[in-house]
Formats: structure tokens, C-alpha cells, sequence
């Protein structure tokens, strides 16, 4: 169970300002729990503090860093139901997938932990022609400055994790907005940072309203922002972003080929493609959106898959058994419920699923999807699955780029060499072979093109992101 009321964090210290967000249990509706809210005094107070603690940040040594990466890894495995059931009540994500999360969360800060004592840096040769006689050029990372953090409600402890994690490591101060609909889990995240020695102000923890949150993108106090969430949103924060460096995780429709050599394991495949599309309602944006198949295993494939969807359990997400919660809320369900009944008004068939009451969308299949539609071209983010057929796989790889948006591609294949054409000639920041696109682990580089976003993800390179190249010249003879 949560807590009736949580703090937010400001300078590493709890602050019970407000009970002024109400965040409700997802699959009930009731509210389940009260959170201060920051305003935009509070806000400015934290960047201020941030700036202050960059000095002493500076000076506290990558073991130390280290143990406060390692400690939170302790408190996440004794507070793990917690975190988990947190997760499952705030977001509504079925209970395995809960824990699913808090298992990465703490993935992602052992490996900030690892790499917090790895943050190297190089010596160049400058000696390239007679007037670099005698000089030498050594280069390290120092930390950018103060960073801004906006993190998603669809993964609000792993996404949160990849911000926070790469910041302490790098050791830079940070200010994080946490999704409203989603903010206790960074919360708890809070609570267990301010039990460590970081220095005053090295982090604060805020949930605001959107309209109140502007300094988080404008304030030129901050040298970096990051962002995760809708492309609408994240291109606009870049637009006001003004000098600041930013990073972008937005959406995407991903896209799964399922090739046509005979040594595709179609049970294997069926059950990949279900999970991609369908696991935490679909929420999430690398889901399997577009599914290409081949026409010499479409039928078979079909009908397993089918059948595998109408045999995902709907319904309360503390069941064990479920598999598909509820959407983030009845406002989503109902655009996307939209979507679908205007493909299917233009000729698309539903083959499995299609029901909807409430914030409940039942995983849902469908053929024959003009690719002009909304449920096509845009990011779908909920449980519907689009099947299509092909029959030459450069064609497939063209329909694929056909996107505006390019986060990661999955391709079932025996090909090696379809592997790598898929690879040379698909528009996105991954490719993930013999797998669905959902798949990531927390130490890969991670982010998209087009209107995916910018930049990447994945411990080390955001640490790479966090900090700037410093070079030091010296002539060791005059």
C-alpha cells in the first residue's frame, strides 16, 4: 500500500509543502494517495541550489559516487515490493511487469555504479607536423552543470533511473519533474538519495503542473535538458529550450519483420509479437505497433496469433494472472478506441479483440489497415497491433522507413544477410534481430531518429551527454 501523503525533495530534503496532487489508483479510479506539488518559487529555489552544488559535486570523488549509486541498489532490493506494488497502483502496470521494472531499475544503477569510476578521459599525440614539437594534449570529462529532468508516466521508475542514475555518476546536480499521473516511485527514489552524503542541493525531486514547470525548460541556469514523452511536447520544450544542450526519448510505431526463410519459429515469433505489443496495455513506445509478415508464413502466423491474443487476461493489474491493466486513463483509451473505429469505418477488420470500457482496451489485432490512417502513421501507445503481408524483404525494410518516426525496428530472420541489410538501410536508432523492438537492456545506447528524438540513452553514453571534454595543452619543453 502507498503512504497517505508524500514530500517532494528539494536540496536532498523532504518537504512537506502541500497534499495538493491527488494520484489515483489506475484500475479503480480512486485517489490512492496525496503528493506535494512545487510551485514555481520552489523550483527556482532548487536551480539556485543546484548551481551552488556544483563546486562541491566537483570535488566529491568518483568513490563516492560509486557508494551512492551502490546504496541505492541496497535500499532498491530491501524496498522492492514496495516499489513494485507502488508501480502497479500509480501506473496501473500488471504486477509481473511491476516488478519487471524495479529489476531494471536496479540494473541500470549497478551499472552507474560501474561506471562511475570508469569516466576517462585520453592524451593526444599533437606532435602531427615540426611547429607541434614538444607538445602534448591531454583531455578528461567534467561534469556540463546543472541538468533538468522531465520523465514519462509509462515507465516512471526505469526512465526516471536513466536520468538520474547517469547524473550521479557523472556527478552533476539535478532537478527532476516526475510525470503527475506517475510521481511516486521518484519519490521513493528521493527518500533513499537523502540518506546518503551528497552534497547539499545536489538533487531535488519535483512534481509540478505542466503549466507551472517552465523553468525546467527555460531557466539558463541549466546546461542540459532531458526529456522523455510525446514528440508534440518534447519538440515544443526544445523549441524554448534556448542554449541548453537537449535530449530527446520520444514516441514511435515501431515495426516487427517476420521473415520468410524456414527456420522462423513461429510459437517463438507469436509470443515475442505479443508481448512487444501488448505488454503494459501497449503503453510504451517501443511497443509493437506494425507487425510485416511473410506471405509464405502469414496464415500460420496468423492464426497463432490470434489465438494468443485472445488469451491475454484483461482486468485488475494485483492479479497475478494478468496480463493486460488498464491504460494511463479513460481519456487515452478513448482517442485510441477513435482510431480504431476510423481505420475500421475505412476498411480495416478487427481479428481479435476490439473491446473497450472505461481506461480498459483488450489487446486488439488488425488486418488490412490503409497506412494513410491515424492507427498506422502515428504512435498508437496503447494495446492494438496492426498485420500486415509481404513478399520481397527490401520491400518490407522501404515500408518500415515509411515513418515519421525511427526508435528501434525487430526482425525475425535465419538471414544473416537480410540482418545486416536491415541494419544498413533501416531509419532507426536500433535494430534488434530475432527479437521484438520492446527489447532493450540498460547498458546499450538507446534513443531514436526523426521524430523519435535526439540523442541516446543507456548509462554510459548519457554520462557522455552530462559531461564536457576539457583539453589541456602542454609544451614540455620552453
Amino acid at each position: 500500500m502507498l503512504k497517505k501523503t508524500y514530500p517532494y525533495y528539494l536540496a536532498n530534503v523532504a518537504v512537506a509543502a502541500n497534499t495538493d496532487l491527488e494520484v489515483t489508483d489506475k484500475f479503480s479510479g480512486e485517489v490512492a494517495t496525496r503528493v506535494a506539488m512545487a510551485d514555481a518559487a520552489a523550483i527556482d529555489k532548487a536551480i539556485g541550489l543546484a548551481v551552488e552544488a556544483l563546486p562541491a559535486l566537483r570535488e566529491f570523488p568518483p568513490f563516492k559516487r560509486q557508494t551512492v549509486l551502490e546504496h541505492c541498489v541496497s535500499r532498491f532490493r530491501e524496498r522492492y515490493d514496495e516499489l513494485a506494488m507502488a508501480l502497479c497502483i500509480e501506473a496501473g502496470k500488471p504486477i509481473n511487469d511491476s516488478r519487471g521494472e524495479v529489476t531494471r531499475l536496479i540494473d541500470t544503477f549497478k551499472v552507474a555504479a560501474e561506471e562511475a569510476v570508469r569516466i576517462d578521459g585520453e592524451i593526444i599525440n599533437l606532435e602531427i607536423s615540426p611547429r607541434a614539437k614538444g607538445y602534448h594534449g591531454y583531455v578528461k570529462r567534467v561534469p556540463i552543470g546543472p541538468c533538468s529532468f522531465i520523465s514519462p508516466f509509462n515507465f516512471p521508475l526505469n526512465l526516471t533511473a536513466h536520468k538520474v542514475a547517469p547524473a550521479l555518476a557523472a556527478g552533476v546536480p539535478f532537478v527532476l519533474k516526475p510525470a503527475s499521473r506517475t510521481p511516486v516511485g521518484a519519490l521513493i527514489m528521493g527518500e533513499i538519495l537523502a540518506e546518503t552524503d551528497l552534497p547539499k542541493g545536489a538533487f531535488s525531486i519535483l512534481p509540478a503542473h505542466r503549466d507551472g514547470a517552465d523553468l525546467f525548460t527555460t531557466d539558463e541556469r541549466f546546461k542540459l535538458l532531458s526529456f522523455t514523452g510525446s514528440p508534440a511536447v518534447g519538440w515544443e520544450l526544445k523549441r524554448k529550450a534556448g542554449k541548453k544542450k537537449v535530449i530527446l526519448e520520444l514516441g514511435g510505431n515501431a515495426a516487427a519483420i517476420v521473415d520468410g526463410d524456414q527456420g522462423v519459429k513461429l510459437d517463438y515469433v507469436v509470443d515475442r509479437l505479443a508481448f512487444g505489443a501488448f505488454y503494459q496495455s501497449g503503453q510504451s513506445c517501443i511497443g509493437v505497433q506494425r507487425i510485416l509478415v511473410h506471405t509464405s508464413i502469414y496464415d500460420a502466423l496468423r492464426e497463432k496469433l490470434i489465438a494468443k491474443t485472445r488469451s491475454l487476461i484483461m482486468g485488475d493489474p494485483k492479479n497475478e494472472k494478468t496480463f493486460v491493466g488498464p491504460m494511463i486513463s479513460e481519456s487515452e483509451s478513448k482517442r485510441l478506441a477513435g482510431w480504431m473505429e476510423s481505420a475500421v469505418l475505412d476498411g480495416a477488420k478487427i481479428v481479435a479483440g476490439g473491446k473497450v470500457e472505461g481506461a480498459m482496451f483488450e489487446a486488439t489485432l488488425l488486418e488490412d489497415v490503409k497506412r494513410d490512417s491515424d492507427l498506422y502513421r502515428k504512435e498508437a501507445f496503447g494495446p492494438v497491433a496492426i498485420l500486415e503481408r509481404f513478399d520481397d524483404f527490401d520491400a518490407a525494410l522501404t515500408t518500415v522507413n515509411d515513418s515519421d518516426f525511427g526508435l528501434q525496428a525487430g526482425i525475425f530472420t535465419d538471414s544473416l544477410a537480410h540482418a545486416h541489410q536491415a541494419w544498413d538501410r533501416l531509419d532507426v536508432g536500433g535494430v534488434v534481430i530475432n527479437d521484438v523492438p520492446s527489447f532493450r537492456v540498460d547498458n546499450m545506447p538507446y534513443g531514436g531518429v526523426k521524430d523519435s528524438g535526439l540523442g541516446r540513452e543507456g548509462v554510459r553514453y548519457a554520462i557522455e551527454d552530462m559531461t564536457e571534454l576539457r583539453l589541456m595543452v602542454m609544451r614540455e619543453t620552453w
